[in-house]
Order: C-alpha cells, then sequence, then structure tokens
C-alpha cells in the first residue's frame, strides 16, 4: 500500500469536479477521491452552497455564486466532471448546462475529458418485468434501454439520455444509476434512524404496505464505482451501482419529508449490476446490503452525526443538591435522569402489566413474573428496600434499554458503596465487556458539603419536600451517617470509578452557598467538562415553543416594568402633591405671621405720626397756604410751625 501511494504521488493528479460538495452524496465521494491510494491521484474541486464556510481539508478549491463563464472555465481545467442529481433536483438544468456547453467546447479540450452524471434508479421506477411470468427476475444495466421512469423522474431519465447521447473519443460521458443510498450518517434514510434513536415511538412507521424491493448501495461503495469508472474508462457507459440485497422496504426498518423522497422509499425494483460485477474488483463496504450490515451502518451513523450516548453519575451526600443538579443537566443535554425510586416504580408497573397480559406457558413472561415475586418480597422484608442484588438487576435493565444506550442518562445517587458500583459496572459472567462499556459513566460528579451546612438546609427545606424526599430528622441524619461510614473506607465509590479508569473525566465540587450565583458556577463548570450536547437538537415545534415562551416572558416582564413604573409615577405625584399642599401651607402661615408683625409694627407708627407729626405738619402747611412762598419746602423748613404745648 505505501508504495502504491508513492507511484500515486509521482503521477500528475487529475483535476476532478464535483457539483454541491457540501451535500450528502457529493461529499462522500469527494472525501472518497481525495482519500484514494489505489491509482491516480485526484485534485478534488467543486461548488457549494451558501452556507457558512467549513473545514473541507478534501477539497482543492470551493465556488459559490459563479457565473456560468467562469463555471465554464473552471470546468474546462477539470479532466473529470461529475454531477451529482440524486438529492437536488433544480441541478438538474445545471448538469444539463454543464455537459452541453463542454460538448459545444470539445475541439477546444488540451486531452480527454470526462463526464459522470451520477443519477438515480428511479429512472427504472416503472420499468415492465422483464418476464411477466418471473416477476423476481432483476433488472440489469444490459438492458437499460428498457428502462422507464417514476412520473416524477421524466427530467432525470431525459438528461440521462442527453449525456449518454454527447459521448465522443475525446469527451466521454457516463451515467451511473444509483441505488438508494445509505451508511456514513444517512440521507434519505434518516428518518427511520432518527425515530429509533429516540425511541419516542414503539414503531418505526413503514410507508406503504412494505413488501417493495428497495434497491440500495452504500455511500462508499457508490463512490467506489465512481472512482472505478474514471479509472478504467469502461466500454458501457451506462452502469447500474446497487449492492446485492433485495430488502423489502419493511426489512430495512425492522432492522433499524420530500416527496421525491417519499417516492424513492416506495420504489419496488430488483436491480442487478452486471456490468460492476465483470469490469470491476471493488472492495465493496456493504456488498450484502443495509440489513446484513446494519450494526456497521449504525456505528457509522452514531459517529458521523455525533450521535454518541452521554453517560454521568452523581454522587454525594443526602441534600447536597443532586437531584436538582441532574434535572439541569438532563434539561441541557436531553438526557434521562435515572432515580432509584422511579426506576423500581417503573419496572414493578412493567412486569405487574406483562403479569396481567401474559401467557401463562410463554418462558419470558414466567421469567417476569419470579422476578415481580422477587422484587416485592425483597420490599416487604426490608422495610420497602430492595436488596443489592435485585437493585442492581433493575438498575443494569434500565441503563442498558436502547434510550439509555442512545441518548445517555444521569444516574442520579447510586451506587452508594464500592460494593455496588462493583456489580453495576463490573459484570458478571454473563455480561460481556461490550455491554459493560455501553452503562459504565464516562463522568462523575461529586458534590459535597459539611454536615452542618446539610443539617441547616434540610431544616429549610418546604415541608413538602422533606416529605417526598424522607428527609424526617432521624431518616436524614441516619442517610448521612451510613453515607460518612461508607465513605470514610478505602474502597469507595470514587475509588472504585479512579481503579475502573484511570482517565475518567470527575468533577469535584464542595457546596458551601445555596445562592444562585454559586449554582450558576457549578452548573457552568459541568456543561464546560461535559462539552457540548450529543444528541439531535430541539424540534421546530418545541423550538417555535421555547421562542413564545420568550417572547411571553419577555412580554410579561414589560408589563410589569410598565406596571411598576406606573405605580412608581402614582406614588410620585402622590408625593408631589403632599409636598406641595405642606409647602402651600407653610407659606400661607409664613404670610400670615409677616402680615399680623406689619400689622402690629404700622399701628405704633401710626400712633406717633397722628399724635407728633400730623398737627405739626398741618399747621405748616395752613401757614404756607397763607403766606404762599416761591419754594413751599424750604418755607417749611426755614419756618418750623411752633410747638403746641
Amino acid at each position: 500500500m505505501a508504495e502504491q501511494g508513492m507511484e500515486r504521488l509521482k503521477r500528475s493528479p487529475k483535476r476532478v469536479f464535483i457539483n454541491n460538495v457540501d451535500s450528502y452524496t457529493s461529499e462522500w465521494i469527494a472525501k472518497f477521491l481525495s482519500e484514494c491510494l489505489v491509482g491516480a491521484a485526484f485534485c478534488v474541486v467543486g461548488t457549494v452552497s451558501d452556507s457558512p464556510e467549513e473545514d473541507r481539508p478534501y477539497l482543492h478549491e470551493e465556488y459559490s455564486n459563479m457565473n456560468r463563464d467562469i463555471l465554464l472555465s473552471k470546468l474546462m481545467d477539470c479532466d473529470v466532471v461529475i454531477y451529482n442529481i440524486t438529492q437536488h433536483a433544480e441541478q438538474l438544468e445545471e448538469a444539463l448546462w454543464a455537459v452541453s456547453a463542454l460538448h459545444d467546447k470539445m475541439n477546444h479540450f488540451s486531452g480527454p475529458k470526462m463526464f459522470i452524471l451520477v443519477s438515480t434508479v428511479m429512472t427504472w421506477a416503472c420499468s415492465k418485468p422483464i418476464d411477466p411470468d418471473d416477476p423476481e427476475l432483476p433488472f440489469t444495466d444490459e438492458i437499460f434501454w428498457r428502462r422507464r421512469a417514476h412520473p416524477n423522474f421524466k427530467h432525470h431519465i431525459d438528461l440521462e439520455k442527453r449525456v449518454v447521447k454527447m459521448g465522443k473519443t475525446l469527451f466521454s460521458t457516463y451515467v451511473v444509476a444509483s441505488g438508494l443510498q445509505y451508511g456514513m450518517g444517512e440521507q434519505i434514510f434518516h428518518f427511520f434512524f432518527k425515530m429509533s434513536w429516540l425511541g419516542q415511538e414503539q414503531r418505526v412507521p413503514v410507508f406503504g404496505d412494505g413488501k417493495n424491493i428497495v434497491p440500495t448501495v452504500h455511500i462508499k461503495d457508490l463512490a467506489s464505482v465512481v472512482h472505478n469508472v474514471i479509472e478504467h474508462q469502461p466500454k458501457p457507459y451506462y452502469l447500474l451501482a446497487v449492492d446485492q440485497s433485495h430488502n423489502t422496504m419493511e426489512e430495512i426498518v425492522k432492522t433499524v419529508s420530500t416527496v421525491m423522497e417519499m417516492d424513492s422509499l416506495q420504489v419496488n425494483l430488483r436491480l442487478e449490476a452486471v456490468h460492476i460485477k465483470e469490469l470491476f474488483s471493488m472492495e465493496w463496504s456493504c456488498e450484502s446490503g443495509l440489513v446484513e450490515n446494519m450494526e456497521q451502518v449504525v456505528e457509522e451513523f452514531r459517529q458521523t452525526r455525533g450521535m454518541l450516548p452521554l453517560r454521568v453519575c452523581v454522587v454525594g451526600p443526602p441534600a447536597v443538591g443532586k437531584s436538582s443538579v441532574c434535572k439541569q443537566i438532563c434539561e441541557h443535554y436531553r438526557l434521562h435522569h435515572i432515580t432509584l425510586k422511579e426506576t423500581i416504580t417503573e419496572t414493578i408497573a412493567q412486569l405487574e402489566f406483562v403479569g396481567n397480559n401474559s401467557d401463562p406457558e410463554a418462558e419470558n413472561d414466567e421469567l417476569a413474573a419470579d422476578l415481580l415475586f422477587s422484587l416485592k418480597e425483597s420490599m416487604e422484608q426490608n422495610g420497602g428496600l430492595l436488596e443489592d442484588h435485585l437493585l442492581v438487576k433493575v438498575l443494569k435493565h434500565k441503563l442498558m434499554s436502547n434510550p439509555c444506550k442512545n441518548q445517555g442518562f444521569i444516574l442520579d445517587g447510586f451506587p452508594k458503596t464500592y460494593e455496588q458500583a462493583k456489580e453495576l459496572f463490573s459484570g458478571d459472567t454473563s455480561m460481556t465487556s461490550g455491554h459493560n462499556r455501553r452503562i459504565t459513566p464516562e463522568f462523575v460528579l461529586v458534590l459535597d458539603a459539611s454536615d452542618s451546612f446539610l443539617r441547616d438546609r434540610v431544616m429549610n427545606l418546604p415541608e413538602r419536600v422533606v416529605q417526598e424526599q424522607n428527609y424526617e430528622q432521624d431518616h436524614f441524619l441516619q442517610k448521612l451517617i451510613r453515607y460518612r461510614e461508607a465513605n470514610m473506607e478505602e474502597e469507595t465509590v470514587v475509588n472504585f470509578f479512579d481503579e475502573l479508569d484511570g482517565k475518567k473525566k470527575k468533577i469535584c465540587w464542595e457546596v458551601t452557598s445555596s445562592s444562585e450565583p454559586n449554582c450558576l458556577q457549578l452548573i457552568q463548570k459541568i456543561f464546560d467538562t461535559l462539552g457540548p450536547p450529543r444528541n439531535y437538537g430541539r424540534s421546530i415545534e418545541e423550538v417555535k415553543k421555547e421562542e413564545r415562551r420568550k417572547v411571553e416572558e419577555r412580554m410579561r416582564r414589560e408589563e410589569q416594568e410598565r406596571a411598576k413604573e406606573e405605580r412608581n409615577e402614582e406614588e410620585e405625584a402622590r408625593h408631589r402633591a403632599a409636598r406641595w399642599d405642606e409647602w402651600t401651607k407653610h407659606l400661607e402661615e409664613v404670610r400670615q405671621q409677616e402680615e399680623e408683625l406689619l400689622e402690629v409694627q404700622s399701628a405704633s407708627m401710626r400712633s406717633y405720626l397722628m399724635e407728633q407729626v400730623m398737627p405739626i405738619l398741618s399747621r405748616g402747611l395752613m401757614e404756607c397756604c397763607t403766606a404762599r412762598p416761591h419754594d413751599p419746602v424750604d418755607f417749611l423748613v426755614q419756618h418750623p410751625a411752633p410747638v403746641t404745648p
């Protein structure tokens, strides 16, 4: 392989153009060609959508929003042009333009050029049986001229015919009719994988009666077919790219939208890729099909989409706040909150349901009845508690359920002892290591607090919470003592996880306050350690509901603020009115006092003037009138009136 790689690098790389490289099919063809170590080296370029630019190391160049004159110049620089029309119908018109424009420029080619149209088997959907007496006889690409397209894929078959017709000596054209693609994260089958992964429905729906045969191909095998066409330039110019399976829709759904996808899922075709088997020596990824390779495909789905379960164990003394923290983690990461009480109650209810609807002769129903009897007997003998081996059995069954295996879980307050942890996560002879790895927590959150803090916290809890958590004084103190005793020994729950995997991420937090900033600091540290969510985001309905809730909450806060401002303004207006009344009253009192003082002062002055001044002034004026002097004022000054005793 190393020698092949060195020889490959010595050759001049072929320049390959692929449209819509950021779409599912085109992306994986581009990745396959760029990483291929067999045959010629490839320099992959292509168009991308207007989505934010991502890191695409498999692309040498990428183009977007390019006019057709410039795009044609890019196509002319390429040795191979690949147009994928299996996903986006709007690409048909561009593919027709591209092959036509290149055909018109044949005289300007600097060398041989190849055009590959990746089409769909839906152009065979309405083909008449080869032999009406043998409906199971498969169609082959040797008789492609007999194919008849589904009504919604008429333009696809028209384009196929145009592409085949334009093939010449310097311009080789090929049509690769692809089965429904699967693998590496899924595209058309994603709906079924998502429903199965979420586990919210008891039964994944099957479109139609489920008896139709669905031709399929793994996306890597499709890319390998394209690679072989480039390398070998086969004489047949029409090839079917399908695996060897003939699975029905029902079989596919059991082992695990747009109109075009719905049509594809209801296609009923038995196809056989004769040319591929005869001409190419391919190393198939899934030659036997989707059903036979479901485990591999599911693992690809999880890895490609990052749908990996997140498993967390939260331990700590009673009343330290484990459940509150667990609820916030579950809400953020959309995980399953596993508590002892709810798990036991749920298990008993399920066993009772099985018992009420069981077949007495069925072995599984008999085992369920025995387990139910053991659980109830143990709880009666131990004051409502289960023995450790039964408790571990119930929890292990819960943790290995599909929802917990798919999305992950938060294990709240268990295990409490080293032995419980060992029995739950180390497994026994009947458990394989693979199963254990599915339930062993990746992260351990250890909360702790002083005994005095915990006692004070319990004393301040509402009575309802005390009753629900069984935190009455005696019970709480007994729980706290048992926890401290179990964690004073060398074999503790935390030590078990340290011994199990020294690299396991552990978060230790000393709770010293119930204040909101302290809690937010703890939650932020947890989110930083656990990283981003690994599961599906919220649905469109959930996003809209959350947006409506936020809008309503904002409107409610704004209404409260307005009401508060109005109350403040009214209160301020009342205060201003009261202050004005008080000030007006004070001014009135001051004015009245000044008037009274002035009245007193003016009374004495009037008396003095009337008694002392006015008589003299009157006589002086009378004399002035008699004498009629030139200057009356000077006359009065010079001739004062005699004072009458």
